[in-house]
């Protein structure tokens, strides 16, 4: 798939569940239930216990696009390519990135907050602008002022946003959203709770 192909997709999909998990199990059991739900794209954060080789199951599923998530350097990158992951992101602006993303033809999120980070993440070659953290830095106002100020980015919002505010970011201009926490809980996971996820799930797929 070429990364102009990654980047249709995502923006087809509207949402991209951030798995965050303490536990790898817990992750591996989110995935499958966010499956279920119907979503088809996962990102897949560093910060889970041994995340590569989560990557490298989940990229065989069929019809499951993974990305790798919060990656801190350009050797992490590869080792995430390497192991199926489709595009990677990363909270900040590292110039590092670009060249195992470009060389895999894997799509690049580089995180920013204000014009002037925005303007740094595209210079270091990413094709999607992360605003993050996207609730307390403004929410879909903030989403809504960038756009104004460049257009034509493709931008992705995380951190914070609930399932009801999905509609207002994207009606703000973001091309797509991140969404952590208020759609993989935890603690629901570790519960079994499986019926609150796929519930939450339904109302974020709703609300896009």
């Amino acid at each position: 798939m070429s990364t102009r192909a990654m980047l249709e997709r995502l923006r087809a999909e509207r949402i991209v569940p951030v798995l965050r998990t303490r536990e790898r199990r817990h992750a591996e059991t989110a995935a499958r239930w966010l499956g279920e739900a119907g979503f088809s794209i996962l990102e897949i954060t560093l910060t889970i216990p041994d995340a590569p080789a989560l990557i490298r199951t989940l990229a065989t599923e069929p019809g499951l696009i993974v990305g790798a998530g919060t990656v801190p350097s350009a050797r992490e990158a590869g080792a995430c390519l390497a192991a199926g992951a489709r595009f990677i992101v990363s909270p900040w602006v590292d110039p590092e990135l670009a060249a195992p993303c470009q060389a895999a033809g894997a799509a690049l999120m580089l995180g920013a907050l204000t014009p002037t980070e925005v303007r740094a993440a595209l210079a270091a070659g990413a094709d999607v602008v992360k605003i993050f953290p996207a609730s307390s830095a403004g929410g879909a106002g903030h989403i809504r002022a960038l756009a104004s100020v460049f257009p034509g980015v493709a931008f992705c919002p995380t951190g914070g946003i609930s399932p009801s505010e999905v509609a207002s970011y994207l009606a703000a201009g973001a091309a797509f959203v991140g969404m952590g926490g208020a759609l993989v809980d935890e603690g629901r996971i570790a519960a079994g709770d499986r019926a609150a996820i796929l519930a939450v799930a339904k109302a974020v797929r709703e609300a896009a």
